[in-house]
C-alpha cells in the first residue's frame, strides 16, 4: 500500500514511530490485513541507528539475537556484531520488502479522544482519525544532560553521546566522558585508544563479559531465563530505568573493564555533581561504583557456574581475573578543567522521555505507561518497544517483535467483525514506500 499526501485522514490503526517496534507492529498488521499507517518524524526508518550512534558502533548482542518478524538474522556470521550501517540498511529493506505503509517527515503533536469513540491524532500534516493507536516512539527520546552543564566554561566543547561520531571530531586536549553504561564506556575506550587523555566519571552500571565458559553472555542470559524475566519480577519498578551493564560488541577477547581502563592510563572519577569556577565537583563514590560493577559480574558468573553444574553441562572452567586496579585511584572531590587540559565533554548520561502528547491518564508517577504487555486501560491505545514493557528483552531486537504481535492480536480481538484476514506476506513484493520519504 502506498500512502501519499492525499491519503484519507481516517484509518483503522495508526502506529506512531517507524523504529524496530513500530515496523514490527506494521508487519503483523499487514499480515492480518489491517488497514494502517505508520507515522515517522524522520526521513527514514529506524533512523536512530544512524543518527544517534557513533561511526564504529556495533550491536552489543550477537547477530543471532536479531529476531524482527520476517527479518530474522540468517546470514553467515551469527556470532558477529552488526555495524550500524548494516542495521539501518536492513530496516530500509524491511520496509521495502513487505511494503509497509510508512509516512516520513511527519511529526505527531497529540493523541486525544475523537468524537466517535476513536482517536484524533494531530500531526504536522493535519489531523488523522483512527480506531486504534500504537505508540512506538521508544523510551530514548530526548538526550538528557544535567542543568549544571550550563556552568561549563565557554571554551569547553560539549556534546551528548548521541552527537559523538569519532575521535577525529574532538580536536586537541583531554576529554571528559560523563557516564559509564554501555555507550559511555565504549566511547571513552575508543577516545583513549585514539591518543587522547580521557577522564571518565563512573556511575553505578554493572559489567558483563563478552564470553564465559565457551558461550556468549547473550546465550547465557537466554539459558538462565534472564532475557525472559518479566517486569513484575524486578525488585523495584524503578529498576526498569537502570543503565545497561557495560559490554563490548566484538569478540576479540578484549572486554570492557573499568579497572583495565585505569591500567591503560584513563583517569577514573566519581559521579559529577556540579560545575563551578572552572572546577568539577565530584562525589566520593568511585570505589563504591567500581564495587557495584565487580559484584554484578561476579553474581552473573556464579549463576552461570550453578547452571552448568545443575544441568551437568560440559563447559571448560575459566579463570576470571580479580581486577583491583581501579581501587588505587584517589577519590578526588574537585578537578580543575584548565589544569588538566580538558577541552571536550561527552555526556553519556542517557535519555529522557515524554509521552505528554498522549492525552489520556494512562501513566504512572514516572510518566511510564501503565499497561499489561503494551495494552492500556484506554480501549484501543497501545505501547510497544519500551524497555521492560513485558520482559527484559522487550525493548531489544530480540523481543520487540513478540510484544508487537501480542498488541496486534489484541487489536484483532477487539473487532472480530471488521473483516481482518490472515494474509501471508509475499516476500517478493516490490517497494511501495510512503509518500514523504525524504
Amino acid at each position: 500500500m502506498t500512502v501519499s499526501s492525499t491519503s484519507p485522514s481516517t484509518i483503522d490503526t495508526l502506529v506512531v514511530g517507524a523504529g524496530q517496534a513500530g515496523l514490527a507492529a506494521s508487519y503483523h498488521l499487514r499480515l492480518h490485513g489491517v488497514e494502517h499507517l505508520v507515522i515517522e518524524s524522520a526521513s527514514r526508518p529506524a533512523h536512530r541507528w544512524i543518527d544517534h550512534r557513533w561511526d564504529s558502533f556495533t550491536l552489543v548482542t550477537p547477530n543471532w539475537t536479531v529476531r524482527i518478524p520476517g527479518a530474522e538474522y540468517d546470514g553467515d556470521d551469527p556470532d558477529g556484531f552488526m555495524p550500524r550501517l548494516e542495521i539501518a540498511a536492513r530496516f530500509q529493506e524491511y520496509v521495502q520488502k513487505y511494503r509497509l505503509p510508512v509516512r516520513y517527515n511527519t511529526r505527531v503533536h497529540s493523541v486525544r479522544a475523537g468524537s466517535d469513540a476513536g482517536f484524533e491524532i494531530g500531526t504536522s500534516a493535519g489531523v488523522f482519525r483512527a480506531r486504534h493507536v500504537v505508540m512506538a516512539t521508544g523510551l530514548f527520546q530526548t538526550p538528557r544532560i544535567p542543568s549544571f552543564s550550563e556552568k561549563m566554561p565557554p571554551r569547553v566543547r560539549q556534546m551528548h553521546s548521541s552527537e559523538y561520531r569519532n575521535p577525529g571530531m574532538l580536536g586537541r586536549g583531554a576529554v571528559l566522558v560523563v557516564g559509564s553504561s554501555q555507550s559511555g564506556c565504549q566511547i571513552a575506550d575508543e577516545i583513549r585508544r585514539s591518543g587522547h587523555e580521557v577522564f571518565l566519571c563512573v556511575g553505578k552500571s554493572g559489567r558483563a563479559p563478552r564470553r564465559y565458559r565457551g558461550k556468549d553472555s547473550s546465550e547465557w542470559l537466554d539459558l538462565l531465563g534472564l532475557s525472559d524475566q518479566t517486569v513484575d519480577q524486578l525488585p523495584s519498578p524503578k529498576m526498569k530505568f537502570a543503565g545497561s551493564p557495560h559490554i563490548i560488541g566484538r569478540s576479540d577477547g578484549r572486554d570492557i573493564n573499568l579497572h583495565r581502563f585505569h591500567r591503560d592510563g584513563m583517569t577514573l572519577l566519581g559521579s559529577l555533581t556540579d560545575v563551578s569556577d572552572n572546577t568539577l565537583r565530584l562525589a566520593p563514590d568511585l570505589h563504591r561504583n567500581l564495587a557495584i560493577a565487580d559484584k554484578f559480574e561476579k553474581a552473573f558468573l556464579q549463576r552461570i557456574d550453578s547452571y552448568i553444574e545443575s544441568h551437568q553441562l560440559t563447559c571448560e572452567r575459566e579463570a576470571v581475573p580479580d581486577w583491583q586496579d581501579g581501587y588505587s585511584c584517589a577519590q578526588v572531590a574537585e578537578l580543575d578543567l584548565d589544569r588538566h587540559g580538558i577541552n571536550t565533554v561527552v555526556w553519556a548520561t542517557g535519555y529522557g522521555f515524554d509521552f505528554s502528547l498522549v492525552k489520556f491518564p494512562v501513566f504512572d508517577e514516572d510518566g511510564y505507561p501503565v499497561q499489561t504487555r503494551g495494552v492500556t486501560q484506554q480501549r484501543g491505545l497501545y505501547f510497544v518497544g519500551l524497555p521492560w514493557l513485558h520482559k527484559q528483552r522487550s525493548g531489544l531486537l530480540s523481543g520487540a517483535g513478540a510484544d508487537a504481535a501480542h498488541v496486534v492480536s489484541h487489536i484483532l480481538a477487539l473487532a472480530p467483525s471488521a473483516g481482518y484476514q490472515d494474509r501471508r506476506i509475499d516476500p517478493s513484493l516490490e517497494c511501495a514506500m510512503g509518500g514523504q520519504d525524504g
